[in-house]
């Protein structure tokens, strides 16, 4: 089945990441680009999530650009879209900031000490949508 391409608004991106999910954060390590997932939420222009330490801690330490990929598939009607977010990572520390995070529900789903709360600002978004002939 052949579908068709299309590209998403900002707003349309938007919209898609607004419920909040699992998507992955994107990164330059040594050994090349690394994708982790996380559970996030959007929070007014920024992806809030929560992590321990690790890759991605280091990443938000250091403040470098990221991206989030997240995405929905149904691959029995062969259909989906994908919204990328591109921005510079950092560790939340403003009261009033973590209290709005608090608020919003930002919690992890995995077990552990997940202390650190991170941010990815949304600075460049783009999305595209896949659509079933018909649809």
């Amino acid at each position: 089945m052949i579908g068709t391409l299309e590209v998403l608004e900002p707003a349309e991106c938007l919209e898609r990441l607004s419920p909040g999910g699992v998507g992955r954060v994107v990164f330059d390590e040594p050994r090349g680009p690394v994708a982790l997932p996380v559970n996030y939420r959007l929070v007014a222009d920024a992806i809030y999530f929560r992590t321990g330490t690790g890759s991605i801690a280091t990443v938000l330490e250091q403040a470098a650009t990221v991206s989030m990929e997240v995405d929905h598939l149904d691959e029995s009607r062969h259909e989906g879209w994908s919204v990328l977010v591109t921005g510079t990572a950092s560790v939340v520390t403003d009261s009033d900031e973590l209290a709005r995070v608090e608020a919003a529900g930002v919690e992890p789903w995995a077990g552990g000490d997940r202390h650190l709360v991170g941010k990815i600002p949304v600075t460049v978004i783009s999305g595209r949508r896949i659509r079933a002939s018909g649809s």
